[in-house]
């Protein structure tokens, strides 16, 4: 849920539901996860669409949700990457802060024009940074799996082959790992209560249609009873693989994203104002089943689009071209790949 900071105090303060444990609680993030890897293209590596993968990576998806509690020097920072709050024209906190089609590369950046704006990071909250840093992290991790792939191919030495296998394999736990960490995240984006300044309540601004101002509004959302929703109907609801050419900035597709699930911020409030979020009804079950789809489609693209632009990448030190170790260019990337003293 917004502002994991909150204590066990603070929270039964609120009267939050104890389910309240993160965007889409634990069925939710668990079916963004299982549904976009049930739904990878042929063309990624076989050991990713199978059952298995997809059930790891299911429950992976949980993890940045059960990594609290682990100190403030832990916490405070990881908390902040669960939302940001954008006002109803995207920009973030007001009309002082950038706008989310704006960011700049780095987060320290981000940061900078935060405090120049009189605004705070752990208020504001970094979600699309911690989107665009899984995305990274996975052209590396293929980026390492191909080469390691194509050498224990080929690789004539017993004892380096071995190695190679090994560490292929090693790779393989971290893709699982690496993806599940970008679920939960992406999942996060596709819960419009995770992108607006109207997180819990629509708060001290205007207000035409009347929206609830309860604090526990975000508290409902979190305890919709999602597990009633089946990871089959979500993939059904998903959107057609994306088309995005390459290059497709990550820069670009993010911030488009979030814009998407921010779009649907009225039409939730109106649930509760309808009553049909307290009645968790067939109307808010297909909200819910439309925003869990919107959150596999994006998951699964940016899987395939990690995995078809680490083809270029480069990996190891010294750094070695992908495409020239898989065409056999780089005939032997062994001191690059294990490590020369």
């Amino acid at each position: 849920m917004k502002r994991l900071a909150l204590t066990l105090a603070t929270m039964a303060a609120l009267t939050l539901p104890v389910a309240s444990a993160g965007a889409w609680g634990n069925s939710g993030h668990r079916m963004v996860g299982v549904a976009a890897m049930q739904s990878l293209p042929d063309d990624l590596p076989a050991f990713l669409r199978t059952a298995a993968a997809a059930a790891e990576v299911g429950e992976l998806s949980r993890e940045p949700d059960r990594w609290k509690g682990g100190g403030r020097t832990h916490d405070r920072d990881r908390d902040t990457a669960h939302f940001v709050d954008l006002d109803d024209a995207g920009r973030v906190m007001s009309e002082a802060g950038p706008a989310v089609t704006a960011l700049p590369e780095l987060r320290s950046e981000y940061e900078r024009l935060l405090a120049e704006a009189g605004l705070d990071v752990d208020d504001a909250g970094y979600l699309p940074y911690a989107v665009i840093d899984g995305y990274q992290q996975l052209i590396r991790d293929f980026g390492y799996w191909r080469v390691l792939n194509a050498m224990e191919a080929r690789e004539t030495d017993p004892g380096r082959r071995a190695w190679y296998r090994e560490d292929r394999e090693r790779r393989e736990a971290l893709l699982l790992r690496d993806i599940g960490v970008l679920s939960h995240y992406v999942g996060d984006g596709a819960q419009p209560l995770h992108l607006t300044i109207h997180y819990n309540g629509w708060g001290d601004y205007p207000n035409p249609e009347g929206f609830t101002t309860s604090r526990q509004f975000h508290g409902q959302v979190d305890s919709w009873p999602y597990g009633r929703i089946d990871v089959a109907a979500v993939v059904a609801a998903m959107a057609a693989p994306s088309d995005c050419a390459s290059p497709c900035p990550i820069r670009d597709r993010v911030p488009a994203y979030i814009l998407s699930g921010l779009a649907e911020v009225p039409a939730l409030y109106r649930l509760e104002q309808s009553g049909s979020l307290a009645a968790a009804d067939e109307v808010s079950g297909q909200f819910m089943l439309t925003r869990l789809a919107a959150g596999a489609s994006e998951l699964r693209d940016l899987v395939t689009a990690a995995w078809r632009d680490s083809a270029q990448a480069r990996v190891g030190w010294p750094a070695v071209r992908v495409a020239e170790v898989e065409d056999g260019t780089v005939a032997d990337p062994w001191d690059s790949m294990f490590g020369a003293d």
